[in-house]
């Protein structure tokens, strides 16, 4: 609480204020402006171009052919949003948290800001009250079809969102090959694995372990590049392939990673039976992805409620919980094993099943 206070117009009393809260509100209505400062700053190379050392707004301006006045206005909001300081007036460094929308640094964050500040995510957001009154995603109004369809038909968009992808799988593929017993197995089948980022470095953990990549033409068009570089050629065979119209056979234990909330309960179920199609009695079904409590905690995930509406936004899917999950699995010919939490700050889950 605060000690200061303003007047109820319907009583007459004054009534505390909290100010704290104001602010919070405050910033939330502010959130897409510094989205858009944000996008900005990643579009023009702004963090690149300072890159580990120092430079003057009229300097970056220079190398960017921008307005240097409005330059410097874009560097201070960026210096309030914590991504950049400013040393001495109009001098920038970029932060801890700047760095990571820099290219040349580890865990680069840069594809991921990119695509997610793109209008191709957000324009479908203008319409949210629309999906939250009808339950329906608006980027297929907003765009004239369906937000993979869209990827399809505009390839420099789709290696965008692959690497965006890759880049926001990367901490989870650090930790999952250490929270779950892979050597029991002989072959992983990553169902929608795009490049290939995680399969690589379970198989990198696992050198008896053999995968096959199974995604889309366009889902896999980076794949042999990343897998090349990983030095896993050979270990892996990559297949072309719809996940609503079958799964590759072969394997003992089937991934699925940020796959499922992108479809609906039906879609989802077919996906699995695919997978109940080909899986040897004694083989497993890992499924990596978030999981909600039955109710939003105190120390709650931001992130994972704004990305249920995002999947209802863009996609038609959504977020679930462990008795969703429960739910698909029975739908889809499996039991529900084990949830699994990997360590903070990763929010995903291992969700385990095996067929039945």
């Amino acid at each position: 609480m605060t000690d200061r206070h303003e007047q109820d117009a319907g009583n007459g009393r004054e009534q505390p204020v909290d100010w704290e809260a104001r602010g919070a509100v405050a910033r939330l209505v502010l959130g897409q402006m510094a989205t858009q400062a944000l996008g900005t700053a990643v579009r023009l190379g702004v963090f690149d171009r300072i890159g580990p050392g120092e430079l003057s707004a009229g300097a970056l301006a220079g190398s960017l052919g921008t307005h240097p006045q409005a330059t410097l206005r874009l560097l201070r909001a960026l210096a309030g949003l914590q991504l950049l300081s400013e040393t001495e007036p109009g001098a920038f460094r970029t932060t801890t948290a700047g760095d990571a929308l820099r290219a040349d640094t580890p865990g680069t964050m840069v594809a991921m800001a990119r695509m997610f500040t793109d209008p191709v995510m957000l324009r479908g957001w203008d319409l949210l009250d629309e999906s939250v009154r009808t339950g329906e995603t608006t980027f297929d109004t907003v765009f004239g079809t369906d937000f993979f369809g869209h990827l399809k038909e505009h390839p420099e968009l789709s290696a965008s969102f692959n690497e965006a992808m890759s880049q926001g799988t990367r901490l989870t593929a650090a930790t999952v090959p250490h929270h779950y017993d892979f050597g029991r197995f002989h072959t992983l089948v990553d169902i929608g694995g795009g490049d290939g980022t995680l399969l690589a470095s379970v198989l990198r953990e696992h050198p008896k372990l053999r995968g096959v990549l199974f995604d889309t033409a366009e889902g896999l068009a980076q794949a042999p590049r990343r897998l090349a570089q990983e030095g896993l050629t050979e270990r892996v065979a990559l297949e072309t392939g719809d996940f609503f119209a079958s799964a590759p056979a072969g394997g003992d234990l089937y991934l699925l990673k940020s796959i499922i909330h992108d479809w609906d309960d039906e879609r989802c179920a077919a996906i699995l039976r695919h997978i109940r199609d080909v899986v040897p009695d004694h083989g497993s079904l890992l499924i990596v992805e978030p999981v909600l409590p039955a109710t939003v905690p105190p120390d709650r995930q931001d992130n994972v409620y704004l990305s249920d509406l995002n999947m209802l936004v863009n996609v038609g899917g959504r977020e679930r919980t462990a008795d969703d999950f429960a739910a698909l699995c029975t739908a889809g010919g499996f039991a529900l094993r084990s949830v699994t939490p990997l360590p903070a700050p990763n929010i995903f889950q291992i969700v385990e099943a095996s067929p039945v």
